[in-house]
């Protein structure tokens, strides 16, 4: 993107205050989309965005100052206002950038190769197989997004390190309706490759799977509410470990004494057969990386181990505030946020129980097949999640499916509430927004059993 003697000025530059540390960012990401409502193609639109951040760092202070100009001169005045920030005078010298970290693996089938043409015919495909699962499915909005995402970053520890992250993902939510009401299913896979993706990802099973979802739910009794065993099956029920514990264990939350996990390393915070793990090193997955954006390797992180706390989630300032090992979790949106700490792929470990068994033995309750959204707060961990697929179970039977269903509880008591764990997991696709911007991250888990949850519901009892 530039020559290293063009950004070792940049960050000699930044330090000139007094800075003990400065960082350069870059980034150059090509995007395409497609937009679809009933097999009819709304919009398809190609973004490019181009731009530079440079961080100063003394002490735990931080300043960042961003550009879309990354011409040489823009550059030197982007690191003179990120300086400008501290008022000393300058003490330590930038490195020479020797340390090389190049993750440019290029994708097996590039986006740029793809015209819009097989972008579209992926939608309809998905669209169509919708369509017919129902005659009671109305309508199905159907989206594909493409990202070639490079980035650079630089440092005057003398680390610079490349990264090219392709990633791709579908979404297909479908409508169904019957007497006046209406309910609805979304399916949104997503992989960090080339077109490639569409080897695995089959479009019309998700189409099919998005249908079955809507008209299911349609037809089914409002959830009972009440304190129970709750099943939730794999894939995006991590969604719970995502936002009502790792979120928890990130530095931005710890070091600030904003979390239920603070000063926990090395104690009991889950039932003994849960293990956690955030890993980034994952080839060809949704939230996968070489590098981070400070530059630091991808790693595999163990968050908790037969249910003991072991690490938290550490960027570069997040270290320093916490005396922790940085674990490669930097990541930003783009070249307009500075970087802090952040999941990637996150999920529970696979265990040894039987997956049917978890309902045969449950009594009565409730088996969330599919979870939606919700919300969280990060510092006492409670949460409201809906369940966009529930069923009702009795007597260690699936009585039927319900709808309407919310989780209501804790994180730190799920956790330790987890008394079946299957051997089968797998993951689902999000985007995560917080200090730095909306990032792509993967949630999972196997299918696991909570021995009782508060389930929220307006139905009577079935």
């Amino acid at each position: 993107m530039i020559s290293k003697k063009i950004a070792e000025a940049v960050l000699e530059e930044a330090l000139r205050t007094g800075g003990d540390f400065s960082e350069l960012y870059m980034q150059d990401t090509e995007t395409n989309s497609v937009n679809m409502v009933n097999g009819a193609v709304e919009d398809a639109r190609y973004q490019r965005k181009v731009g530079a951040g440079v961080r100063v760092l003394k002490g735990t202070r931080s300043a960042y100052a961003y550009t879309a100009d990354t011409s040489e001169e823009a550059l030197i005045a982007t690191a003179r206002a990120a300086a400008s920030a501290l008022d000393g005078v300058k003490e330590f010298e930038s490195r020479k950038l020797e340390v090389i970290r190049d993750g440019r693996t290029a994708p097996r089938i590039p986006f740029t190769e793809v015209n819009n043409a097989k972008r579209i015919a992926l939608l309809r495909e998905g669209t169509k197989a919708a369509k017919a699962y129902s005659d009671e499915i109305t309508q199905v909005v159907a989206s594909y997004m493409d990202c070639d995402h490079k980035i650079m970053v630089c440092n005057s520890n003398g680390i610079w390190a490349e990264d090219r992250r392709p990633r791709t993902r579908v979404f297909v939510q479908t409508v169904a309706m019957a007497n006046g009401e209406a309910q609805t299913g979304n399916v949104s896979p997503g992989l960090g490759m080339g077109f490639e993706a569409y080897e695995r990802i089959n479009m019309e099973d998700v189409g099919r799977e998005a249908a079955k979802i809507a008209v299911t739910m349609l037809h089914a009794p409002e959830c009972p509410a009440g304190t129970v065993p709750v099943v939730i099956d794999g894939g995006f029920g991590g969604v719970i470990l995502h936002e009502a514990c790792v979120h928890g264990l990130e530095a931005t939350s710890v070091s600030k004494g904003n979390s239920v996990f603070c000063n926990k390393l090395g104690q009991q915070i889950a039932s003994p057969i849960v293990t956690a793990v955030d890993d980034g090193t994952m080839e060809g997955e949704w939230g996968s990386m070489h590098f981070d954006d400070e530059g630091n390797p991808a790693q595999r992180n163990v968050l908790i181990e037969n249910g003991i706390l072991k690490s938290y989630l550490v960027d570069i300032l997040g270290a320093r505030r916490m005396n922790h090992p940085v674990t490669g979790s930097g990541r930003r949106q783009d070249y307009t946020y500075a970087p802090t700490s952040r999941m990637t792929n996150t999920f529970f470990v696979n265990g040894n129980d039987d997956e049917e068994e978890m309902i045969a033995t449950m009594g009565d309750g409730l088996f969330a097949k599919n979870m939606g959204g919700g919300s969280v707060n990060p510092l006492t961990g409670e949460f409201n999640f809906s369940v966009l697929e529930g069923y009702w179970v009795k007597n260690g039977k699936i009585l039927c499916p319900v709808r309407g269903a919310t989780l209501i509880g804790k994180g730190a008591d799920v956790l330790m509430k987890i008394d079946r764990i299957g051997r089968n997991m797998w993951m689902g696709q999000g985007m995560c927004g917080s200090q730095s911007g909306s990032i792509p991250t993967n949630v999972g888990q196997p299918r696991i059993r909570v021995s009782e949850i508060v389930v929220g519901g307006k139905g009577g009892a079935l």
